[in-house]
Parts: structure tokens; C-alpha cells; sequence
């Protein structure tokens, strides 16, 4: 296994998707070929101290790639002796690609999340990505939304290198069984209920939940909406929910930490997220790692049809795929007054996210894609 050289701007402690999915192909390498540089954060020394690997501060909170940060790249690659090079998102950085090999770096592989379908519908952006593909060896891709919109800006040579690379589910960590406690804790008794975890910004469409809610309480007396999460939505949602009249049956938690979100997600009878792409598809969804998880706690899902969603469910069998308030109240109270349903749904999502989106698939996929 040669070693690797991690260039990101996307990892702990800041939280985010993009971050969690680097650091846990990280994790899965073997520690003593892996260096990470990544910017400086907030909590950064604390968590680094952690880590089985070495992991390399950039002073500021934002790499570029100018001069300065291709320059330290390639000095923390010679230091370390580093063969291969994973961007933890293709662009900008894997603009330094001419730099690191030049350091000696052999292979480079760029990861690509979501965001990248924005820079592929602006022609100046469109034309350093296709740069980027030419400079590296593989660019991946989440799903194949992405493999299309992105194939169309690359250089045909860089398309057919392209290769599917998602991240995994922790199914130790989400699990059925744990969700009595945060019924208990939010006083909510045996209530139906339907949970959203996400950051809180216009695309997740937790606005779409709270208009569907009073049709929702019609059908499924006692049902509650559980919104998990924060962001800069979050004002506007709750004034949303108390002029909508259902504010009373909308419960907004605020961030969880990390190791009580299993919990969180299995409190609930029903997942939801009716994500939907906005600003002419510059802004869509990657994957939708929150069906997974949701589908690894053994629950039915219901998720928009935004960017990469879709391939986070398996429409009529793990859930469904939605667009509009009035086809997602109908879903959910279908699934709310179906219980047997849900549970054959959530069955099968368990069984699915067991099946084919294990870190152990993700990181043999990686390692593969690493060798010289």
C-alpha cells in the first residue's frame, strides 16, 4: 500500500457530510500510510491528537491553490514519502496535481461530492475542472447523476477514467434500538413520529415538511414532526411553523451531538428529507448520507428528488422518492397508518445499506484506486 497524501479543505472537527465522508476513507486506510493536510479549525489539536495518523494544519481555515499551499503540499509529501495523492474534493485543490508530481507523487485521485455540478453550469469553473480531470488520474463520482453532469465537462480520456467511489454506513453506530431514550427525554410517548436530520438551509426542504404537517395531522391524529439539526433556515422555520398553526406538533432539537444521533433516528417511524434542487442546478444534493443512516436504523425513507438522492433509496422498496407538500403527506401518512409496511420497507433498506454500502466496500474501492 503506497502512502497517501490527503490534500482537503473537508475534515474534523468541523462537521459537515463532505467531512465526515474524508475522514472516514481516512480511518479505513491503514494508519501508517496516511498524512492528511487540512486547514486549521477551531477544536483542531484536540481531534488531531486523536488520530492513528499524522494530520498537518495549514495556518488559516481556507486552502487555495496558490503557490504557497502547492508548495507546503509538496514538501509534506517528500517529508512523508508520499507516492499518492486523494484531494477530498477535486476542485479547486486538485489544481496543485502538476506540483505533487513533481514531488514524486505517482497517482492522484480526486473525489467529487455534489458542489462540482454547480462549477459544471459556469463556463469559467467548467473549465477548470476539465483541467482537474486531465491533471489527475481518477476523478470519482457519488452516483450516476454526477458521473453524466460531470462526463460532459471533462475531457473524454478524463470521463472514461471516472469511477464511482460513495461513502460507507457505520452499522455498528446506526443501529435499531436506541431511540426509547430520546422519547422519553423530548415527552413524547408512543406519538407517530417523523424525523428529519439535516442542516437547516432552503435545499433540505424541512419548509415542504412543515407546509405537508397539517394534512399529515388530518390523516394521522397525534403525529409529530422531529426536525434535527440547526442553520440559518432554522428562524424562518419555526415562524413558518406557528403561521402554519403546527407548531405545536413540530419539534425543533437543535444540534445533536454526535454519539446521540442513532438515538435520534430511531426514535422515529418514518425518515424524511424532500431535498430539491434550487438556483437552476447550481444548488443540489449529493447523496443524502441521512437515508442510509436511516435505512441502517431500520427505517422507511422518504427523500426528494434532488441531484443524487435517488440513489440513497430504492423508490417502492426502501421508500420513496417525492417532489411537492401534497405527495409527501400522502406518503407519510400512508407509512404512519401502515405499520407493517414501514416495517417491511425498513427491513429491506437495512438489509440493502448491509448489502452494498459498507465502509469495507468503500474503502477496498479507495485502496484500488491508490496503487500506483
Amino acid at each position: 500500500m503506497p502512502r497517501t497524501l490527503i490534500v482537503t479543505n473537508d475534515f474534523p472537527p468541523r462537521r459537515g457530510g463532505i467531512q465526515s465522508f474524508v475522514h472516514g476513507l481516512a480511518t479505513r486506510l491503514p494508519p501508517d500510510t496516511v498524512t492528511v493536510y487540512a486547514p486549521a479549525w477551531e477544536g483542531a489539536a484536540a481531534f488531531d491528537a486523536e488520530q492513528r495518523f499524522p494530520v498537518i494544519r495549514h495556518p488559516t481555515s481556507l486552502m487555495l491553490p496558490v503557490p504557497a499551499v502547492a508548495r507546503r503540499a509538496a514538501a509534506i509529501a517528500r517529508e512523508h514519502g508520499c507516492e499518492s495523492v486523494l484531494f477530498g474534493a477535486a476542485a479547486p485543490l486538485g489544481l496543485i496535481t502538476p506540483v505533487l508530481r513533481k514531488a514524486g507523487v505517482k497517482r492522484a485521485v480526486a473525489i467529487t461530492h455534489g458542489h462540482e455540478a454547480g462549477w459544471a453550469a459556469l463556463p469559467g469553473a467548467r473549465a477548470l475542472l476539465r483541467r482537474i480531470g486531465d491533471e489527475v488520474d481518477v476523478v470519482t463520482y457519488l452516483g450516476e447523476y454526477f458521473r453524466v453532469r460531470l462526463s460532459r465537462v471533462l475531457s473524454p480520456a478524463a470521463a472514461k477514467r471516472m469511477v464511482r467511489l460513495a461513502p460507507g454506513v457505520d452499522m455498528s453506530f446506526f443501529r435499531p434500538g436506541s431511540g426509547g431514550e430520546v422519547r422519553e427525554l423530548l415527552g413524547l410517548g408512543d406519538r407517530p413520529i417523523v424525523t428529519c436530520v439535516s442542516r437547516m438551509v432552503p435545499r433540505k426542504g424541512q419548509d415542504t415538511l412543515i407546509r405537508a404537517w397539517s394534512r399529515v395531522r388530518a390523516e394521522v391524529p397525534g403525529a409529530v414532526l422531529l426536525l434535527v439539526g440547526d442553520g440559518p433556515y432554522a428562524p424562518a422555520l419555526k415562524r413558518q411553523a406557528h403561521r402554519l398553526g403546527v407548531s405545536g406538533d413540530v419539534v425543533f432539537t437543535g444540534p445533536v451531538p454526535w454519539p446521540e444521533l442513532p438515538g435520534y433516528y430511531d426514535a422515529a417511524n418514518v425518515f424524511a428529507m424532500p431535498c430539491r434542487t434550487r438556483r437552476a442546478g447550481l444548488d443540489v444534493e449529493g447523496l443524502g448520507m441521512v437515508y442510509l443512516e436511516a435505512s441502517a436504523t431500520g427505517l422507511p425513507v422518504i427523500g426528494g428528488d434532488s441531484g443524487g438522492a435517488p440513489d440513497a433509496i430504492l423508490d417502492g422498496e426502501t421508500g420513496y422518492v417525492v417532489r411537492g407538500a401534497s405527495t409527501l403527506a400522502a406518503r407519510i401518512a400512508e407509512l404512519l397508518n401502515d405499520p407493517a409496511k414501514a416495517r417491511t420497507m425498513g427491513e429491506k433498506g437495512l438489509a440493502w445499506v448491509d448489502r452494498e454500502w459498507s465502509w469495507d466496500l468503500a474503502a477496498a474501492r479507495l485502496t484500488a484506486l491508490l496503487q500506483p
